[in-house]
């Protein structure tokens, strides 16, 4: 999220204003201010300050890991074989995704059919509707 917000002291109800908005959203974080532009930054030690994420160090590369076989999951066979294990269905109705539907719940996860596109957000989503099977871990 982006406000733009020139240096002039007449325009500081504009930030009392943004403050409030903050508080009423529940939006936590750090609030980067840089060339009269202020922006959320949700997970400050995620990001640098200057929004470089190519050629960053500090840069960790998530994975998904499967913790009874402590399996990295590298691709989406893989993936798909521990989910259909667990009681996972395919569902074949999008070309662009990969969707698993489990019969006993009313979860559904769509994953982008590419690998590449795999990021943690899905990771996430995975260990979420499968409490103690998987983990998101650094690397």
């Amino acid at each position: 999220m982006c406000v733009y917000i020139p240096y002039n002291p007449i325009h500081l109800p504009c930030i009392t204003s943004l403050r409030a908005f903050v508080k009423k959203k529940r939006m936590s974080g750090v609030w980067v201010f840089k060339n009269g532009v202020v922006r959320l930054v949700e997970n400050p030690g995620a990001e640098p300050l200057d929004g470089n994420r190519q050629g960053s160090s500090s840069a960790r590369r998530k994975v998904l890991v499967h913790v009874p076989s402590n399996e990295v999951i590298t691709c989406y066979e893989d993936l798909e074989s521990k989910l259909l294990s667990l009681g996972w269905e395919r569902y074949y109705d999008d070309p662009d995704l990969l969707q698993f539907h489990k019969r006993s719940t009313v979860h559904l996860i769509s994953l982008p059919r590419d690998f590449n596109k795999f990021k943690s957000i899905h990771m996430y989503d995975i260990v979420v509707k499968n409490r103690n099977m998987f983990e998101v871990r650094d690397m």
